[in-house]
């Protein structure tokens, strides 16, 4: 459920502070920041995130992650 994403703001969802301009006008919080931080722990872990969405009907999230990483694969961020 929820308002859904603007295919022009598609490509900009996983940036560090982007907010949709429908995001702005509710009076919802937020920085802009958990998608964001969401993408980098996913690929962090060898993992990924995708998203499906349609204007005026909302956005499905999908996390994925690989079941066999040995330790030294993962990626470390500091």
């Amino acid at each position: 459920t929820g308002v859904g994403i603007d295919p022009a703001d598609m490509p900009h969802i996983f940036d560090f502070f982007y907010r949709a301009d429908q995001a702005r006008s509710i009076e919802s919080g937020g920085i802009g920041l958990g998608l964001s931080i969401v993408k980098m722990v996913a690929e962090a872990y060898g993992g990924e995130i995708l998203v499906r969405s349609q204007p005026g009907e909302g956005s499905v999230f999908t996390l994925s992650f690989p079941v066999n990483v040995a330790y030294h694969d993962l990626v470390s961020f500091q």
